[in-house]
């Protein structure tokens, strides 16, 4: 009798795992005879598979014949591998499968200062929406000047940004959210908050001191600061609202910031007709960004607060 020659197995291939699964339904079922029902292939099929399987690893994995089916001791091992292997190929679909049904990963987002108060609170809802649909998720938020904002969206160090439309690189997409209207404020300390409205005009304004914005500004908002005495500056809206509660300067703040001190009769806008503008807010994302789950599941998320 001839000594079968070692075999070392290289690759697996779909065709192994064809064979295995055909095995594996033999040893289940306890035979040849009793697998045609199980696997669907007559007995003459499933002998040649085997065959084919011996060949390949060249073991003889069972005995067939008048005493019935029992496996050789390789064939016990192989039985034992085989299980393991696609048991782990079962793993591996299932948890593939799952990752189009469950969002994991992060979602790194800058935003502008004090937007919380703005009552459509998009941002917010969005990503409440976002959390719901991927309990796996975790967002950073980031509070920083637009500039560095729109820096880290094109350095990927962002994913995406909330900041006012000014100064936009190209190589960034945009997608509007809200306009935000700026008023003229005085605190109830300053000279101005005692003058009634039909005494106020924009050329009395040059004689107050008044705090202006250190950071980028729409024309409507430049023209509008045009017309106050600056001797402050304030790199953000909160910044300008400490000095204008100061009582000592004038200035501009977003009408939903300021609303609290209105409602408390610490701050009063200036009702000149000249002294507002709106300030366009957008989104911004990578134009050439890569595509990102979490990412895209935010701005659909977005995308149906918006249509709301």
């Amino acid at each position: 009798m001839t000594e079968r020659q070692p075999t070392s197995l290289g690759q697996v291939s779909d065709f192994d795992i064809r064979l295995l699964r055909v095995f594996k339904a033999v040893v289940e079922c306890g035979g040849f005879t009793a697998a045609e029902t199980a696997l669907g292939i007559s007995r003459s099929a499933i002998s040649m598979h085997m065959g084919d399987l011996e060949k390949r690893l060249g073991l003889r994995l069972c005995q067939r014949g008048r005493g019935g089916f029992s496996l050789t001791e390789e064939g016990r091992e192989v039985f034992e591998a085989g299980l393991t292997l696609l048991t782990s190929l079962e793993t591996f679909r299932t948890e593939v499968n799952g990752l189009h049904h469950t969002l994991r990963g992060e979602l790194n987002i800058g935003i502008t200062d004090n937007l919380i108060n703005k009552p459509e609170m998009r941002i917010t809802r969005a990503l409440a929406d976002l959390r719901t649909e991927g309990a796996g998720v975790r967002i950073n938020i980031h509070m920083e000047p637009s500039d560095v904002i729109a820096q880290g969206v094109l350095d990927a160090r962002l994913h995406v940004g909330v900041v006012p439309q000014v100064n936009l690189l190209a190589n960034l997409d945009t997608q509007p959210l809200y306009d935000e209207r700026s008023l003229l404020y005085c605190a109830d300390t300053h000279p101005l908050h005692a003058v009634s409205d039909a005494s106020l005009s924009a050329g009395c304004l040059a004689e107050y001191d008044a705090v202006i914005p250190g950071y980028p500004l729409p024309k409507a908002a430049r023209d509008a600061h045009a017309l106050l005495n600056g001797t402050a500056t304030a790199s953000d809206r909160e910044g300008a609202a400490f000095l204008i509660l100061t009582g000592c300067y004038l200035g501009y703040l977003p009408d939903h910031l300021a609303e609290p001190w209105v409602a408390a009769g610490r701050l009063k806008p200036l009702a000149i007709p000249s002294c507002h503008y709106l300030t366009s807010f957008v989104v911004i994302t990578r134009r050439d960004r890569r595509f990102h789950r979490v990412l895209e599941a935010f701005l659909n998320a977005l995308g149906r607060q918006l249509a709301t």
